[in-house]
């Protein structure tokens, strides 16, 4: 239990910061007082990837444990009579994988020079590089008084973990702005997003692209779907345990020859069809009456998220056709203003998502190691600004 002052409780002024190794301590009804209980509570922004269904799941399933490196240390801030106020997910990490905001070299050089990185603190969704709250404020309170006080909590659990640094990654604005103030290094970084100007259809979409882009998307869609290929968009009761297997296989092979090793388990996949299958899509590709390649796809409030891709057989274009132009249309059909599509991929700019910046903030009490990552990230940001600036100049769409 951290105790801390000059805390937001408008009744006594008093609250209290404690740490749990377990998402699932926290009760779901509290839990939606932050985050929201579904994308139909008008209260707030609904992010499918900070509910507590996902968050449960993913340390449920075996996936983020302390045996996978990721060892809760959950953050939550209670007034004097127990209402939450506010809370940071975060974990314990014993190594920078699915993170997606890359320190490797950070830690390389800590440790050549005798120091030791991990383990580390980090403040995020794990395996998930979309953008969210971190420091979650229950509405009704004073919510920047709350982000000051878990931003502080953050690193004092820093010093009493002894611990190389505290990382919040993918945060939105208001997040940003606690951290700065408590002294957090800022950190940006360059996603691809597709933005719904009030398309009525993907065709009013294309109508805005210059001629030669869309000729070349229409080939594009055209060649994906030759050899007998269909599309299937799977929500809701779609999602049976038949469809997870198939979808887990594509995950699977494909994860194992991109990162080794997937950071997925198939119980995970059930977990989240059995307590938010009308929060996830999967677009799935089907040939000689089989699945054989597939994409899975979370739906927030007014965003499409998309994440992992998977096949058994390849086929020309078809990844960006399951990936890409099939968000594309579903955001579309069902009036959603955003699609996320994942971390990096400037091929995504030909195919109409346009270059965003994303934040991310850093507490290292190293005096030497502050110093060095301060420089790097002076030059980091100048770099990331320039080349979003010259590819915003590069999208496919008309000119004029």
């Amino acid at each position: 239990m951290m105790t801390t002052a000059n805390t937001p409780d408008p009744a006594t002024g008093e609250a209290t910061l404690t740490v749990s190794p377990h998402f699932s301590d926290m009760p779901e009804a509290d839990w939606a007082t932050l985050a929201g209980a579904s994308r139909a509570d008008p209260a707030v922004a609904y992010n499918p990837f900070l509910s507590h269904a996902f968050l449960s799941s993913v340390e449920e399933s075996g996936c983020a444990t302390r045996d996978s490196g990721w060892l809760g240390q959950h953050l939550w801030l209670r007034a004097a009579d127990g209402t939450l106020l506010g809370a940071v997910p975060c974990y314990l990490k014993s190594h920078s994988q699915g993170e997606y905001v890359f320190d490797h070299g950070w830690a390389d050089a800590f440790q050549r020079a005798g120091g030791r990185y991990y383990p580390k603190l980090q403040a995020s969704v794990p395996f998930t590089p979309a953008r969210g709250p971190r420091l979650l404020a229950r509405s009704g309170v004073d919510s920047t008084a709350v982000r000051q006080v878990l931003a502080e909590g953050l690193k004092t659990l820093t010093e009493r973990l002894d611990v190389s640094s505290a990382h919040v990654t993918f945060a939105m604005d208001q997040d940003i702005e606690a951290l700065k103030e408590a002294g957090f290094l800022m950190r940006i970084d360059q996603q691809f997003h597709f933005f719904n100007r009030g398309y009525g259809s993907y065709d009013d979409f294309l109508a805005t692209l210059a001629s030669r882009k869309r000729k070349a998307l229409k080939k594009e869609r055209r060649a994906a779907l030759e050899n007998g290929i269909t599309v299937d968009w799977l929500t809701g009761r779609d999602l049976t345990e038949a469809v997870w297997d198939d979808f887990f296989a594509f995950y699977t092979d494909t994860g194992s020859r991109k990162w080794g090793r997937p950071y997925l388990n198939r119980r995970f996949f059930s977990l989240i069809g059995e307590r938010m299958a009308d929060d996830v899509l999967l677009v799935m590709a089907r040939r000689n009456g089989r699945y054989v390649a597939g994409a899975i796809n979370f739906i927030g409030s007014d965003t499409l998220y998309g994440r992992n891709w998977g096949c058994i057989e390849h086929h020309p274009f078809l990844h960006f056709e399951i990936c890409y132009h099939q968000a594309i249309e579903f955001a579309i059909r069902h009036g959603l203003s955003t699609v996320e599509a994942g971390a990096q991929g400037e091929h995504k700019l030909a195919r109409g998502y346009e270059p965003v910046i994303t934040r991310s903030a850093h507490h290292i009490p190293h005096p030497g190691l502050r110093r060095a990552v301060a420089q790097y990230l002076d030059m980091e940001r100048q770099d990331v600004a320039e080349i979003a600036g010259v590819l915003s100049a590069h999208t496919p769409f008309r000119k004029g």
